[in-house]
């Protein structure tokens, strides 16, 4: 029996585009022949997904899943919207929202948890294979509460907790959780709807408040305004901004006469006990992926030998 090498596991992953196990499991069987591992990778048809590694990745489906006061949300993309009706591809995506949950948000340790006799990325990668797509686990995000509820909300769902955007909302209270679970279900519709890029101003990154003070001042600068004056215009502004992009401060899409903020004191009332936002995740599919144009006359010319 030949000793397997890292290195060599590192030259067939290099070679193949598979999965570490899968290399390491490959030259076992074939005690260690470089060619005999590829061809019998190819024969498990785990080798067809190096093909299919540098097509860009932007269609696919978010997967959502909560359990009480935990709740995760993850992002899994394919080639073409297509895939994201196939049965296999949408059971992949729920198992790696299970396995998050179980895990955490942390991609890698999602990669390497096994479901069975596999690990996740094993998993991934068969589906390419078997599919004929380059699928990836772009991302993950987990909320989850000591006392309270993990609400969430999936838009466009193909199926349940499967669609092209999905929400999770925490809230903290010691408080009825079915009152809580009901409200937790409309901030994350508000979530949906008005993309807040964080929960409160003091949760915005310092940096994006600079700019946003640079640029209005600058613009009260070129209107002739005294620099006593443009202060105070300066944090006036930042008020309305807070207002566009911070979730407690935006006016609530399902009564637009008070702020979110607003609405969650209200509702202590019927839940019975103090309400904190903890926190919220918003993913949108494929959103900050370059999606690739094809030119498809250029294409055809290309495959023929034609210039």
């Amino acid at each position: 029996m030949a000793t397997i090498t890292a290195a060599m596991v590192k030259d067939l992953r290099e070679t193949t585009g598979v999965g570490m196990m899968d290399c390491k499991n490959a030259l076992a069987a074939n005690d260690g022949d470089m060619q005999a591992s590829i061809d019998w990778l190819r024969a498990k048809g785990l080798s067809k997904a190096a093909k299919k590694a540098d097509r860009v990745a932007a269609e696919g489906l978010i997967g959502v899943v909560t359990a009480g006061a935990k709740g995760v949300v993850v992002e899994v993309n394919s080639e073409t919207d297509f895939v994201a009706r196939n049965e296999q591809f949408q059971g992949l995506v729920k198992m790696i929202a299970q396995v998050a949950l179980k895990v955490g948000g942390d991609v890698d340790a999602i990669k390497a948890h096994k479901v069975g006799d596999v690990t996740v990325e094993t998993a991934i990668t068969e589906a390419i294979a078997t599919i004929g797509e380059n699928m990836s686990l772009r991302r993950a995000a987990v909320l989850e509460v000591s006392a309270g509820v993990v609400s969430s909300y999936v838009h466009n769902a193909v199926t349940e907790g499967l669609g092209k955007m999905g929400i999770i909302v925490a809230l903290e209270s010691t408080g009825k959780t079915d009152e809580l679970a009901v409200l937790g279900k409309q901030i994350a519709m508000h979530v949906a709807a008005a993309n807040p890029q964080a929960l409160d101003s003091a949760s915005l990154d310092p940096a994006i408040v600079a700019r946003e003070k640079d640029v209005m001042a600058d613009k009260y600068r070129q209107q002739g305004k005294p620099e006593a004056m443009i202060e105070k215009i300066v944090e006036n502004g930042l008020k309305t901004y807070y207002k566009e992009v911070c979730l407690l401060d935006q006016a609530f899409i399902h009564d637009t006469s008070k702020s979110v903020a607003q609405a969650v004191k209200e509702a202590e009332g019927k839940v019975g006990a103090p309400i904190k936002v903890a926190g919220f995740v918003r993913y949108a599919l494929g959103e900050g992926i370059e999606k690739q144009t094809s030119d498809f006359a250029a294409e055809v010319a290309a495959a023929s030998g034609q210039k």
